[in-house]
């Protein structure tokens, strides 16, 4: 098979020198960019729409809360069964296949005219979103460890780069097109990306890093099996959810935050998630950068504590021009933890190491939202948001108890 050899040896090269020359690295590198922004985009276009279908169907708020399950639901069974389907069928192919069902189910839930119809089609969004996160970031692990450099902070800064445009384009044509206009275009949009990135996914053979390569890979050219999930990749996952848990608390609650315990405007309010998640694209975006000078442990660590002293500002600040900046130093220390445990998940055992990994760390994103709710009642929502401060320190105080323990995911 000279191809195969052909592309090991230029997987190997690039590990070796300027961080994957080759130029089909280059090619799956930039493929599996598009897949993160797709993820991105498609799922916060649905967001910004969720009020306009729950008055589409009547539901009420509980009903709607419900329906919105199905959604948590149908991507915690898939992330159960896709590190699995990826060891069979191959990272590549579960991620097309995956993204298509995403792209394409978004356009359903306009269609439903009750809650019950709303929860079983956010059944198959939900499916389509949990496989695409297992697949693509398993995908990404494997090309993180061909060009030996920590680049994975960059594929999760496209995945918020899509989400803000997905948000933002969401808004402008909110006023203009009905919901089922806008994701009916959202589909389709997502569908033609996911047609094109998809063509040179799959015709990229899976990539080999250099100590695959001289242990021996196996005939199909994939590196050896990673070893069975463990506590270790638990715990990352653990790291994951506390990362998660914020960015679910502060998607949910940082407005409100900001208008009802600060008494900020309306407009004022809606920045405090904007300049959070512009904080943490820019975060991850440098990401790279700061991994290889800091190394994956003192990153995590010292993320971990500047989330935490971001989000104690957030919460107790006076005024609204600290909360702000509070939110911002949150969104830089949090960047990059769930992107490095998740890697470092998968290079410990591979697509199911992801998925294991990503199940718990998604779990955070969903108990955020209703913990906060329950500690915002039982005392004050100021007081409900310092938890995300806590969970941020607990992340940093597992990484460094971790130190040596956890492989670097490049």
């Amino acid at each position: 098979m000279p191809s195969l050899n052909k592309f090991r040896a230029g997987s190997e090269r690039g590990a070796r020198t300027a961080g994957g020359a080759d130029p089909r690295l280059r090619q799956l590198r930039y493929a599996l960019t598009a897949f993160f922004a797709v993820d991105g985009f498609v799922f916060a276009g649905w967001v910004v729409r969720i009020p306009a279908v729950k008055e589409q169907t009547g539901a009420s708020a509980s009903a709607l809360g419900l329906a919105l399950l199905g959604v948590s639901a149908g991507a915690v069974v898939t992330m159960t069964l896709t590190g699995r389907l990826c060891q069979r069928l191959g990272n590549h192919p579960v991620t097309v296949g995956a993204a298509l069902l995403l792209a394409a189910s978004v356009a359903l839930p306009p269609h439903a005219h009750s809650a019950v119809v709303l929860g079983a089609v956010l059944l198959f969004f939900g499916a389509g979103f949990g496989g695409m996160n297992v697949a693509v970031n398993s995908a990404a692990v494997d090309l993180v460890a061909a060009l030996g450099r920590p680049v994975m902070p960059g594929f999760h800064a496209a995945f918020s780069l899509g989400g803000m445009v997905g948000a933002g384009a969401g808004g402008l044509v909110a006023g203009s097109l009905s919901p089922a206009w806008h994701l009916s275009g959202l589909a389709l949009i997502g569908v033609l990306v996911t047609v094109v990135a998809g063509r040179a996914l799959l015709a990229a053979p899976v990539p080999v890093p250099p100590r695959a390569s001289d242990a021996g890979a196996d005939a199909a050219g994939a590196r050896p099996a990673a070893g069975p999930v463990g506590w270790l990749v638990v715990v990352l996952g653990v790291v994951a959810a506390c990362t998660a848990y914020g960015e679910g608390a502060l998607a949910d609650w940082s407005a409100l935050h900001l208008r009802e315990t600060l008494l900020a405007s309306e407009g004022l309010a809606a920045a405090g998630y904007s300049v959070f998640a512009l904080a943490m694209t820019v975060g991850r975006l440098s990401g790279t950068w700061l991994l290889l000078r800091l190394g994956q442990t003192r990153a995590m660590v010292a993320g971990g504590t500047v989330a935490a002293a971001g989000m104690l500002l957030a919460s107790l600040a006076p005024s609204v021009g600290l909360a702000l900046v509070g939110f911002v130093v949150t969104g830089l220390g949090l960047a990059n933890l769930f992107p490095v445990a998740i890697g470092q998940a998968g290079a410990l055992a591979g697509p199911r190491g992801v998925a294991a990994a990503s199940t718990v760390g998604y779990g955070g994103m969903l108990l955020g939202p209703v913990a906060i709710g329950f500690l915002a009642e039982w005392f004050s929502l100021a007081a409900a948001l310092t938890s995300v401060a806590a969970l941020s320190a607990v992340a940093a105080v597992i990484a460094y108890a971790l130190r040596g323990s956890a492989p670097d995911a490049a």
